[in-house]
């Protein structure tokens, strides 16, 4: 069984997210839950409570079907959220003006329960 649980508009670059999201996927959710406690990335923060967040899922949608103890991420995506960036400006030299664009991602994890 699948579980999934997703949030969208979180404030970091996909290329930063996805650093984090490979060092997850595939492992069980307490190993990843560990190594995402040490992670020195902000965005491991976001990524613990949605793996949570899977976890609760799991526990209240399958009715006691499935153990949470052998779920692990089997996959984990990040897209940009492409009509929500924020375009800013840096004062630059001589009156003129530097744009720049804060990014942001929207971060989806999938649960499956292993079999062996």
């Amino acid at each position: 069984m699948t579980v999934k649980a997703s949030v969208r508009y979180v404030s970091v670059s996909p290329q930063k997210a996805r650093l984090v999201a490979d060092q997850i996927r595939g492992r069980l959710v307490s190993e990843a839950l560990a190594a995402l406690r040490f992670t020195r990335k902000r965005v491991a923060k976001d990524f613990s409570k949605l793996l949570k967040a899977a976890v609760a899922n799991a526990a209240t949608g399958a009715k006691g079907r499935v153990d949470v103890d052998k779920l692990y991420v089997s996959s984990v995506t990040v897209d940009g959220a492409s009509l929500k960036m924020r375009r800013r400006t840096l004062p630059a030299p001589m009156g003129r003006a530097y744009r720049f664009v804060r990014r942001q991602s929207h971060i989806e994890v999938r649960l499956e329960e292993k079999t062996r």
